[in-house]
């Protein structure tokens, strides 16, 4: 969904860097996999088309913090209150 968004810190030798993927337009998605050593980080569409993608060496990587946009779910919506009357 626009706006969730995935920090990386990596160990850069003497320093750390961090780096962020965005969702930057509506109906896209950030999603994050770990495959063979690799950390990958890919923004995606609703058809599942991969945008852009960040790899990085699992074994630099400090960490990876997904903050994703807070969703308005049913559940969460404050109940009606009927007529007052």
């Amino acid at each position: 969904m626009k706006g969730d968004r995935v920090e990386i810190v990596v160990d850069a030798g003497d320093t750390t860097r961090t780096y962020e993927v965005v969702a930057s337009r509506a109906g896209r998605r950030v999603e994050t996999a770990v495959r063979r050593g690799v950390v990958e980080v890919s923004e995606v569409t609703r058809s599942g088309s991969v945008v852009r993608t960040a790899r990085f060496m699992a074994t630099r990587v400090l960490a990876l913090v997904e903050q994703p946009v807070p969703r308005e779910d049913a559940s969460e919506r404050p109940l009606r209150e009927g007529p007052e009357a």
